[in-house]
């Protein structure tokens, strides 16, 4: 068993960590209280190894790939939603839950990707209802026949390409369906797996393709109450190694020229050595929002479990620094096989919390006036020594009230979990 923290321990801890930050200028409960309002998307793939549940052929059209055969993986929609549930119980603060187009629930009856309806994902909306969570949304425009030739909204054959409009469309208004029910907009994410293997001679066509594609699929308004839209880009994947239809400067102008639209940033996405943290401030000066995928890549866009990494540091420092919140919507975007599902879904989501609190308890009113005032001296000593500000104590309070286990007990429940459901399946 893992130590459990005792509540008076704590408090104490957090009492002394207050006083310290205090003498930076930093409001320590009030970054609490802006903690508290920030959801992330917790994204339901993590739970099933990118599975689904929908009655369609095989099919690996799309180069999506979890490794690891850890047991217990959910095998219903209903042991997801159990699963979810379990790990939304140990991370504080309230959520959203990410779901896909292939996790439709159809009765056992074979539904086309082009002809789901809201209905078919009643039971995910009622569940989330229940739990008070908003929800996202995607379609899934891999793992079927109609997209093993590795082009689907890019297609050259214009029956390929109205196929998936159509699913798109589909998706649209169950994005649409699901955000009206629960009282928040759901985010519908476009991301296509598009690309060719080896060097292509015309790169423009497929994109002329999406375009046309995306404008149809985007043709008709959704109340933004209800519903938002955002689209993704990708350097390269598995099967379009030298050419990705999709890429970042497509998306990007496509995003900028269609007001309304999000561009979504993937932290795997990129150049391996290339942050997403950089590029927030400049793209949020030519669009009204965006939608973040974090994951992390491990020397490709391999998806590991988020960590509390520089990375994911800089990026919440962005979106903080920048009073972004209300702007970004974060989503994670992670698929580990070889581990406790439940433990990679909490550990990623906890990740993210802490290095958004980070950005909150940082003394950057302090920071930027020696920035402002050409004292790049000071500016670099002091983001050197908040480093080890008490920023564990903080976080540690945070937990305790919002009703989650602080430090290493949440693994604790994780592994009772284990003992008692997952390794009965």
């Amino acid at each position: 068993m893992y130590p459990t923290l005792k509540d008076q321990q704590i408090e104490s801890s957090f009492k002394n960590a207050q006083e310290v930050y205090a003498q930076y200028g930093v409001d320590v409960a009030a970054a609490l209280d802006r903690l508290a309002k920030i959801p992330v998307s917790l994204h339901c793939w993590q739970g099933d190894d990118v599975g689904g549940y929908e009655n369609i052929a095989s099919s690996d059209g799309g180069g999506i790939q979890a490794t690891g055969n850890y047991p217990g993986k959910a095998r219903t929609a209903d042991e997801l939603r159990q699963d979810a549930e379990k790990a939304l119980s140990l991370i504080p603060g309230k959520h959203r839950f990410n779901l896909h187009a292939m996790y439709a629930e159809t009765g056992g009856k074979k539904v086309e990707r082009d002809e789901l309806q809201p209905e078919h994902f009643s039971a995910w909306i009622d569940w989330a209802k229940s739990l008070g969570l908003g929800m996202d949304f995607n379609p899934t425009c891999f793992a079927h026949p109609m997209a093993d030739a590795g082009l689907t909204l890019s297609s050259y054959d214009e029956g390929v390409r109205n196929f998936w409009v159509r699913h798109c469309i589909a998706c649209r208004k169950i994005g649409a369906a699901m955000g009206k029910a629960l009282g928040t907009p759901t985010v519908t994410n476009i991301w296509i797996p598009d690309g060719m293997k080896d060097i292509p001679v015309d790169r423009k066509a497929p994109r002329a393709f999406l375009r046309e594609s995306l404008d149809a699929v985007l043709a008709e308004p959704i109340d933004p109450k209800h519903h938002l839209d955002a689209v993704e880009s990708k350097l390269f994947g598995i099967g379009s190694e030298s050419y990705v239809v999709g890429s970042h400067e497509f998306y990007l102008a496509y995003a900028a020229q269609r007001k309304g639209t999000l561009l979504t940033l993937d932290a795997g996405h990129f150049h391996p050595t290339e942050g997403i943290a950089d590029k927030i401030s400049s793209i949020l000066l030519f669009v009204d929002e965006l939608l973040l995928h974090v994951s992390r890549g491990v020397r490709w866009d391999s998806d590991h479990v988020v960590i509390l990494s520089d990375e994911l540091r800089a990026t919440a420092e962005e979106i903080v620094r920048h009073d972004a919140i209300n702007r970004v919507h974060i989503g994670l975007d992670f698929f580990d096989a070889s581990i406790n599902r439940i433990a990679a879904w909490v550990t990623g989501t906890r990740a993210m919390i802490k290095a958004l609190l980070i950005a909150l308890v940082e003394p950057t009113d302090l920071l930027r006036a020696a920035e402002r005032g050409g004292d790049f001296t000071s500016r670099l000593a002091l983001l050197e020594e908040i480093k080890t500000l008490p920023f564990g104590a903080v976080w540690d309070y945070y937990c305790l009230k919002q009703g989650t286990p602080a430090g290493t007990a949440w693994i604790n429940a994780v592994k009772q979990y284990e003992q008692d459901v997952l390794s009965k399946r």
